[in-house]
């Protein structure tokens, strides 16, 4: 990785970009525990505040990694609802929910097979208009943005893991705020 971690924030060695996506390399890296799904949630509550129109976080991992359960508790923590009714978009694709910062669009592209599909849900005005999580982020192909904060989930026998891998931009907005 270029550049190193960003003060503050731990590298983590030997972590690469999520494999198979063309996102430029990332300014800093950092690993985190996620125990059990309350440290999850507290994750996600500690980025819900940070985030704002036109931010994209990547969300990717294995089945059962914990992207679901991110993405289900940070638009909980932005809507300032802990009851939001937040299904997984596997079937529909794409969901939709107001929050202050305007809305967050949450795509599931597991079942894509061209990232010119996620075009047609939308993809594109809601990473310009909206805070926008993508499950599944390698079907976008060379349609990744620039930008974006990718957070890689692993889950192992102790617990789940995340790493998240960005640019300047957001070493600087996530400074203190990950642990």
């Amino acid at each position: 990785m270029t550049g190193g971690a960003a003060p503050g924030l731990a590298a983590s060695p030997g972590v690469a970009n999520v494999a198979a996506m063309s996102v430029p390399p990332a300014i800093f890296a950092a690993r985190l525990d996620l125990p059990d799904e309350g440290a999850t949630a507290a994750l996600a509550a500690r980025l819900a505040p940070l985030l704002r129109r036109g931010d994209v976080l990547l969300l990717s991992g294995p089945v059962g990694a914990g992207k679901t359960s991110f993405a289900r508790a940070l638009i909980r923590a932005a809507t300032g609802n802990p009851r939001e009714d937040v299904p997984s978009p596997t079937f529909t694709l794409v969901q939709t929910y107001p929050v202050p910062a305007g809305e967050i669009w949450h795509f599931d592209l597991y079942r894509l097979h061209d990232g010119r599909e996620a075009l047609e849900l939308g993809l594109d005005d809601a990473m310009e208009q909206a805070i926008t999580l993508v499950e599944w982020p390698e079907r976008l192909g060379d349609l990744v943005p620039q930008g974006a904060l990718s957070l890689a989930f692993a889950a192992g026998e102790a617990g789940h893991a995340v790493t998240l891998d960005g640019d300047g931009a957001w070493a600087a907005r996530l400074e203190g705020h990950l642990g």
